[in-house]
C-alpha cells in the first residue's frame, strides 16, 4: 500500500469563532498537502471526465469540453479530518447539477474516482443543489497537481478526503459503496461540524 503523504506541521493558529467546526485550527496562509500516494500528472489531451453508472446514458466531457461549460466562482472554508481547516478559500470550477442536468437517474449514492485508483463515495444529495464543484482553478491560478489538479471535486461541507483529487468521474449507484478511506475506517458521510471522523463518530 502506498505510503500517505505527511501533512503540515507548526504553530496552531487562533481559532476563529463561529468559523470552524469542532476541533479544528486554522491553518493560516498554508496550505498542506496530504495523499494517499504518489502524484498524477495527466496530460490535458489524455484528460477527461465521466459521469457513468446507473444513468441513462453515459456522460463524458475532454478537458476543452468541460472547459465550454458554464464557470462559477467559489468561495468557501474548507476543514481536513487531520484537524486544520482553511478559511475563505478561492475557486473556479463547474457545478455538480451542470454536469447532471440532463442525467436521468434513480441513483441516491455516488462514489468519485480519481487518476491513482482513490475513491471516496457520498449521498448524492451532498452533490447536488448547489453543494459540490469539480474546480480546476486555486486562487486564481490553475490548480496544480499536489492540490488536485488539472481538476479536483470540491465538496466544502464535508471533511476534504470527500473532496477527491485528481478526479477522473463520478459512478452513480443505488447502493453505498465505501470507497478508500472509508474502507479503513473513516465515516461514511464525514461531516466535520458533527465531528463524523471515523466510524461510529
Amino acid at each position: 500500500m502506498a505510503i500517505v503523504s505527511r501533512g503540515f506541521g507548526g504553530r496552531r493558529r487562533q481559532e476563529t469563532p463561529g468559523r470552524l467546526p469542532p476541533g479544528q485550527h486554522d491553518a493560516g496562509s498554508t496550505f498542506p498537502v496530504l495523499s494517499a500516494g504518489p502524484t498524477p500528472h495527466t496530460p490535458l489531451d489524455r484528460w477527461d471526465l465521466t459521469v457513468q453508472g446507473l444513468v441513462d446514458e453515459v456522460r463524458r466531457w475532454t478537458w476543452a469540453e468541460l472547459q465550454a461549460l458554464p464557470r462559477e466562482e467559489v468561495t468557501v472554508d474548507i476543514h481536513c479530518v487531520t484537524s486544520w481547516s482553511k478559511l475563505d478559500t478561492r475557486w473556479s470550477g463547474f457545478s455538480v447539477d451542470t454536469l447532471l442536468a440532463d442525467v436521468r437517474t434513480t441513483a441516491e449514492h455516488a462514489v468519485a474516482f480519481s487518476d491513482g485508483g482513490y475513491t471516496t463515495n457520498l449521498p448524492l444529495a451532498d452533490l447536488t443543489g448547489g453543494k459540490a464543484w469539480v474546480v480546476d482553478t486555486y486562487g486564481g491560478a490553475p490548480l496544480t497537481p499536489e492540490h488536485g489538479g488539472p481538476a479536483r471535486l470540491l465538496v466544502p461541507h464535508l471533511y476534504l478526503w470527500k473532496s477527491a483529487k485528481w478526479l477522473r468521474g463520478i459512478t452513480l449507484t443505488a447502493q453505498d459503496e465505501p470507497g478508500f478511506w472509508e474502507t479503513f475506517g473513516y465515516h461514511d458521510r464525514g461531516d466535520p461540524w458533527r465531528e463524523q471522523r471515523y466510524a461510529g463518530d
